[in-house]
């Protein structure tokens, strides 16, 4: 098997990115599973450009993008993205588009194919604290999860893909509100390996169990 997952470069005027420094530190393999490691830019767009790239060259089984969400203090699974680029601040080409499509021809959701809810239970099992998402907002994070899903949809349905938030680094919460959470790269990486570990055991149906929110 092999995986291709994914981090953000850094964005918004940051020095880090926790999404990217959390991918690097994952074994190349794990189990039976190959992992190819990329860092894609936080640009709508051409995330997908580059992405679709790597999945010619590589033809992973499994593609699982990984992006910042400061403020959440989990591990979150991403289950929906939707066709909408709403920008609140400009991308990493000053790119700030606002009630846009994604892809004209696109549905207006999808679905992740990942079996999120053995992943989340898989991490929370191992001590880290992780949620279903039923957001993945409206900026890059979510677009490359929709062009991801898209391209699965359309063109590579044997693969299964899908996108995990992950919270801001110590270092980039020092000069943030107290309270702001936090969580090492070590941690992330870290839940990203028993993510990673449910992904390859469940090749199925994900597991029954409610995991829904109430609000």
């Amino acid at each position: 098997m092999k995986i291709l997952i994914t981090g953000f470069d850094p964005f918004g005027g940051a020095e880090i990115n926790p999404a990217f420094e959390a991918v690097k530190r994952l074994p190349d393999r794990l189990g039976e599973a190959q992992l190819i490691k990329l860092e894609v830019p936080t640009v709508f767009e051409k995330d997908g450009v580059v992405l679709e790239r790597a999945i010619e060259a590589e033809k992973p089984d499994v593609v699982l993008c990984v992006g910042q969400a400061g403020g959440r203090s989990v591990i979150s699974v991403e289950r929906v993205a939707i066709n909408l680029m709403e920008a609140r601040i400009p991308d990493n080409d000053g790119q700030q588009p606002m009630d846009q499509k994604i892809k004209e021809d696109g549905e207006n959701a999808y679905f992740t194919t990942l079996p999120v809810k053995a992943m989340v239970k898989n991490v929370k099992e191992h001590g880290i604290p992780s949620s279903i998402s039923y957001t993945a907002g409206t900026y890059v994070c979510n677009d490359i999860m929709y062009r991801l899903l898209y391209l699965i949809d359309r063109t590579y349905p044997s693969i299964r893909g899908g996108f995990i938030h992950v919270p801001y680094l110590p270092e980039q919460v020092r000069e943030l509100p107290d309270g702001t959470p936090s969580m090492s790269a070590e941690l992330i990486a870290e839940g990203l390996r028993w993510a990673l570990e449910a992904i390859i055991s469940q090749k199925d149906e994900d597991i029954k169990e409610a995991m829904g929110t109430i609000m």
